[in-house]
């Protein structure tokens, strides 16, 4: 049994503690906004936050999240307001759409670390994959989303 707090909520899960947390949150919580596809921390695609940071969650172990505080995409905003997801609209980034929680969850965590990247920044800084190319999306977006912030915190 590993007990998970995800988005604010307390969960017993009852799984081997080096099942991945991707698995945990989408198989046993039931949140399946977080994306699993290579399974090897590589694409991005489950990226969560775990006590704040970005984390690739298909190769984290549950039990490594254990008394921590995990965030999805489902609790970065009740409201989709977050000022990453609301960039990502007005940028329309999302062509598949499969991993765009994950950059969002990871640009969320960037800009919290770096409010005002430069596209260099941007390039070095999220090394998410999207196989459908939409990075100059990406990066209108995380620069739109910067320049939302300014003088606020993510």
């Amino acid at each position: 049994m590993v007990a998970l707090t995800v988005n604010g909520k307390h969960f017993d899960v009852d799984v081997d503690p080096d099942m991945p947390l991707a698995w945990a949150i989408r198989d046993k919580i039931g949140l399946t906004g977080t994306k699993v596809s290579c399974g090897a921390g590589i694409c991005g695609a489950c990226t969560v936050h775990v006590e704040g940071e970005a984390v690739r969650s298909c190769s984290f172990p549950a039990s490594a999240a254990e008394g921590k505080n995990i965030t999805t995409i489902e609790g970065l905003s009740p409201d989709g307001s977050h000022p990453v997801q609301k960039a990502w609209i007005a940028e329309d980034v999302v062509q598949c759409g499969y991993c765009q929680s994950g950059f969002i969850m990871a640009a969320a965590d960037f800009l919290k670390k770096n409010p005002n990247p430069s596209d260099t920044d941007i390039n070095n800084g999220l090394t998410n994959i999207c196989r459908c190319g939409t990075y100059v999306r990406v990066r209108k977006a995380i620069l739109r989303a910067a320049q939302s912030q300014k003088g606020a915190s993510l």
